[in-house]
């Protein structure tokens, strides 16, 4: 099955860090550009960080600069999401999708992106 396996997330304090993963299963990501997005229930899937293929050249959301540092291992198939200073309000489920757009980011629309896999749960509580 082509998708993405999200892995990494869990239960973490406010304040503190997660590291993602998203392993492609099925393809290799190398020719893709990747995005991080997160959905909370009720809500539209969120664009969070995109990484491209051709320099890696990365993207973040105003809301997560300087605080989550996105990073790919195509060796290894895989995309990382580094978060620190984890918020309350950033606590839900965590997917990664591969670019239709080719190998550079093009922005966060949700529909550009597919393969998505079942997520990852992020819990932010004290």
């Amino acid at each position: 099955q082509v998708q993405f396996v999200e892995s990494g997330g869990g239960l973490v304090q406010p304040g503190g860090s997660l590291r993602l993963s998203c392993a492609a299963s099925g393809f290799f990501l190398d020719g893709y550009a990747i995005g991080w997005f997160r959905k909370a229930p009720g809500k539209e899937r969120e664009g969070v960080s995109c990484i491209s293929s051709s320099d890696s050249t990365t993207y973040y959301t105003d809301s997560v600069k300087d605080r989550f540092t996105i990073s790919r291992d195509n060796a290894a198939n895989t995309v990382y999401l580094e978060m620190n200073s984890l918020k309350t309000e950033e606590a839900t489920v965590y997917y990664c999708g591969a670019s239709l757009m080719g190998t550079v980011c093009s922005g966060f629309a949700s529909h550009e992106y597919d393969r998505w896999g079942q997520g990852t749960q992020v819990t932010v509580s004290s």
